[in-house]
């Protein structure tokens, strides 16, 4: 037994580790973006309307980001490879099933079924890579990595987009995740530890999951419908309302009743962990946002082409995913909080400039322009966040770490996309009865990118405030039975063991 559990442990390697999670961090990321510019494709297609086609969008990123932290949970407790494992099967069903879709209904059932899937990746694959490598350069560049592939898989993914609706069809947005799935499938039996973490003692709190998931889920499903019914119509208010009971019952149930926590509460009094969070959700509302009115603003205003339009992003991609691996040699001469600051005054800029387009505008100052310093600014803040988010988090609670990271990015990124399409619906039916159907779109889209500049300028103001100057230490060690790895419980065993037991 403990020869096989030796050569197991030998066969995985970090190379090995690093692909896979970047396969399946790839896959999940590129989901997030890659149905952009195959949208107005879908809605010929299968009769969509206005307002039921940001739900293609959303059906995935809620159920993403409503039962990531019940993912990581349960990653810390059934073990990261089989959650990665399950995960991946889950995703590769529901994308064949969203690519043969023939109606708005089934397709946006695929993808909410699809964000369970990845719901039960992200999180596992980010605790897998964090407890692979040690603390330091080595999880440094591993990281750098991530994030590249974090930001370059949603960048990359309109530009896919684009290519699969122009030359196939726009149903290959989905059909492509299914030889993806396989291979992450495959990457995973082959490189991820079989024992790499569990903890059979652990509970699932599926009653906080539940009041997470609906309470978020209602959260969005109001701010959608303010397109058609006013803020102050009683359906709205109704909806917020029951919302807010039910995101508040999440938050005293975890506090008090639960016994194996989805989210334990005392995490979020880790400044580092808390501020890396809110920033998060503030970089991620602006990068969803980007690569849906950016698309639109291409294909509806500008009138381009699926193919030219998602070309056109290529930049933008280039820059967030050589500012994602450049990050790395920045953290070598700066602080985390420095670089956050820095890029997010960057951001700002960018956005401030995004807020100026024209609809008769050009790609180059219009669109060029303001992604370059957009991205230039973004690209080098995923590592830090990353790394602030799971600083002093002890191994057996790294799972947990990062489906509320993740859980930050896929929320902020949906509840944002329903809000601000609620501000360029707003700004568009403000224009003059005189103004054409374009300078309305782009009315929206402006005061949309104006307001990605605001958020960004109040993460700037969260890295300042709350962040600390210096990255909190490791919690004190965990338990033999809560550790990340066999190799560690043997070793532990070994040293209590007398010198004839050893033997």
């Amino acid at each position: 037994m403990y020869k096989n559990s030796a050569r197991e442990e030998r066969a995985v390697s970090p190379g090995g580790v690093l692909w896979t999670v970047s396969i399946a961090q790839l896959m999940v990321s590129l989901d997030v973006s890659v149905v952009n510019v195959a949208l107005p494709s879908m809605r010929t297609a299968l009769g969509f309307d206005e307002s039921g086609l940001s739900w293609v969008v959303n059906a995935y990123t809620l159920t993403f980001g409503g039962l990531l932290l019940l993912g990581g949970r349960a990653a810390d407790r059934f073990g990261r490879r089989p959650l990665m494992l399950i995960g991946l099967a889950l995703f590769g069903v529901t994308s064949l099933l969203g690519g043969l879709a023939q109606g708005p209904g089934q397709l946006i059932a695929a993808r909410a079924v699809q964000g369970v899937g990845a719901a039960l990746i992200a999180p596992a694959a980010l605790a897998v890579l964090t407890t692979s490598f040690p603390a330091g350069p080595q999880r440094g560049r591993a990281l750098g990595v991530y994030s590249a592939v974090t930001a370059g898989g949603a960048a990359v993914g309109v530009v896919v987009g684009g290519l699969l609706t122009e030359y196939i069809n726009w149903r290959w947005v989905m059909l492509v995740n299914v030889p993806m799935a396989l291979v992450g499938a495959w990457l995973a039996r082959r490189h991820v530890a079989r024992a790499g973490a569990g903890d059979t003692a652990r509970r699932l709190d599926v009653v906080g999951a539940v009041l997470a998931t609906l309470g978020t889920s209602l959260l969005v499903f109001a701010l959608v419908r303010t397109e058609s019914e006013s803020w102050g119509s009683a359906a709205t208010i109704v909806t917020l309302a029951v919302a807010a009971v039910l995101l508040t019952g999440f938050f005293v149930y975890e506090a008090t009743y639960a016994k194996e926590p989805l989210l334990r509460l005392s995490v979020l009094t880790n400044r580092s962990v808390s501020g890396a969070n809110l920033y998060m959700m503030m970089v991620s509302i602006t990068i969803f946002t980007s690569f849906y009115f950016v698309s639109l603003y291409l294909q509806q205003v500008l009138r381009m082409g699926a193919l030219e339009a998602g070309l056109a992003f290529l930049p933008f991609c280039l820059g967030l995913v050589v500012g994602s691996l450049y990050a790395v040699r920045l953290l070598a001469r700066f602080s985390a909080r420095t670089l956050l600051i820095v890029g997010g005054i960057i951001g700002a800029a960018g956005m401030a400039w995004f807020s100026q387009i024209r609809p008769t505008g050009s790609f180059l100052v219009d669109v060029l322009g303001p992604s370059l310093v957009t991205s230039f600014g973004i690209g080098p803040l995923l590592v830090p966040i990353a790394n602030a988010a799971t600083s002093g988090v002890a191994p057996h609670e790294a799972g947990m770490a990062s489906g509320l990271l993740n859980s930050a990015r896929q929320l902020g990124g949906s509840i944002g996309l329903a809000a601000m399409s609620t501000v360029a619906a707003a700004a568009a039916s403000n224009a003059t009865a005189s103004a054409s159907e374009g300078e309305r779109l782009t009315d929206g889209y402006g005061m949309v990118f104006a307001s990605n500049s605001g958020l960004l300028l109040f993460a700037v103001l969260v890295a300042v405030f709350v962040l600390p100057r210096r990255s909190p230490g490791p919690p004190p060690g965990p338990t033999p039975r809560q550790d990340a790895g066999p190799m560690a419980r043997r070793d532990v065993r070994r040293e209590k063991a007398t010198p004839a037991e050893r033997g």
